[in-house]
């Protein structure tokens, strides 16, 4: 008797909403929120873009937007809307009811994507700490069923408030456990940077906008095996490695984090202080940018952002444009050796291959006289005879 073929798992569908209020960053064809969705494993089956002022208090998108999303689910068989903004608490339980399918946002959807990813336990904690903080938001009026239970003769409320109040309680303690573990996780980061500083290694943090081949570059400049694909959020913890450069750069310390993008969600953020912390207590920032993406000075433009966020806008930077292989000929630059003026301040910057090696030798080289240069400054401030070196060793012109 012949085994009956298993079949393979139905990949859930997904309808994609997203609304014009005349921001500069709108994405009009929702190609990155496909990404994520594609990334957390959904297959779209439609978008629907729309432009209005002001999002409807109640529905987001309106009654008569609501009424073309409907038939859209309806005839495409998708189980799942995702908007491609944030919605209140209210508009999510209204669309759920007037659509009869799950609706979420795009803040859920990057944190189910980071809960997909994480892997070491510090990660799976700050993931878990994050959709804590959001799922606490959302409590109100799930249990509206019960509310009009009364618990008891001469009693008013009832199971209702109290499963409320008992999610809430046990939310509030599970969060306050969750943040004394990365207390400590954040004690034993800042041991091992005091650790660093006494080797007086030069530290180098990876930091970049999502998918821009991080990880690629980490890997081909330390032969490093760390996870690298290309999808949005392919690694999310944070991989340090020590990167020889030569006798003018000696050892670095070469650490890879977790990338940026659009609108991340401020719990994220938060719940990330730890890793974040390497960008922020770096010698140098290596903003690593995707070269062949059009749209490129936008995630420059949120990456700076979100370093100023978490205090790491003055932290030297060196910008680094990956995917110099996937570019045309007619946008491949003369010189890949340059600067380019960010914030008023000019940045050194390198157009570089991680997948060829084509300009890896100018990156090492400038991060070889960086990390020179740091050491001298260095020296300097603890030593004032280094000074008097220097200017021997530099005489001045007559």
């Amino acid at each position: 008797m012949n085994p009956k073929p298993t079949q393979a798992p139905v990949q859930p569908s997904v309808v994609l909403v997203g609304v014009d209020f005349g921001h500069a960053h709108f994405d009009g064809e929702l190609e990155e929120l496909g990404l994520l969705a594609e990334s957390a494993g959904f297959l779209v089956a439609d978008r629907v873009v729309c432009k209005r002022k002001a999002p409807d208090p109640a529905l987001f998108v309106g009654s008569g937007k609501a009424d073309e999303i409907k038939m859209l689910v309806a005839s495409s068989g998708a189980t799942e809307v995702l908007f491609d903004q944030a919605l209140s608490p209210a508009q999510q339980r209204n669309l759920e009811r007037f659509l009869g399918v799950a609706v979420n946002d795009r803040t859920l959807l990057i944190l189910e994507i980071f809960a997909q990813r994480a892997r070491s336990h510090e990660g799976k904690l700050q993931v878990e700490l994050a959709r804590l903080q959001y799922l606490s938001t959302r409590l109100v009026h799930r249990w509206s069923h019960l509310e009009r239970q009364r618990g008891g003769v001469g009693h008013r409320g009832g199971p209702g408030e109290s499963q409320i109040e008992l999610d809430r309680r046990m939310l509030a303690d599970t969060v306050k456990r969750i943040r004394e573990r990365l207390e400590k996780v954040k004690k034993q980061r800042a041991t091992q940077r005091k650790q660093r500083d006494r080797r007086n290694a030069f530290s180098v943090s990876l930091v970049g906008y999502t998918n821009a081949g991080k990880s690629s570059l980490f890997n081909a400049l330390v032969k490093a095996r760390s996870y690298a694909a290309d999808q949005l959020f392919a690694t999310l913890d944070t991989t340090t490695r020590q990167l020889y450069l030569g006798d003018a750069g000696g050892m670095v310390s070469l650490s890879d984090t977790v990338g940026f993008i659009r609108d991340l969600p401020h719990s994220l953020v938060n719940a990330f202080a730890a890793t974040l912390q390497e960008a922020v207590d770096a010698d140098l920032l290596m903003h690593v940018v995707d070269a062949s993406n059009p749209a490129y000075p936008e995630q420059i433009a949120e990456v700076q952002r979100v370093l100023a966020d978490i205090g790491a806008a003055d932290v030297p930077q060196l910008l680094v444009f990956n995917k110099l292989d996937a570019l045309a000929p007619e946008s491949v630059p003369v010189d890949p050796v340059g600067s380019m003026e960010l914030d008023g301040r000019e940045i050194p910057r390198v157009y570089v291959s991680a997948l060829t090696g084509t300009g890896l030798p100018e990156l090492r080289s400038i991060l070889a006289q960086t990390a020179g240069k740091g050491r001298r400054a260095e020296a300097s401030e603890t030593d004032p005879r280094f000074l008097e070196s220097e200017a021997l060793d530099d005489p001045q012109p007559l």
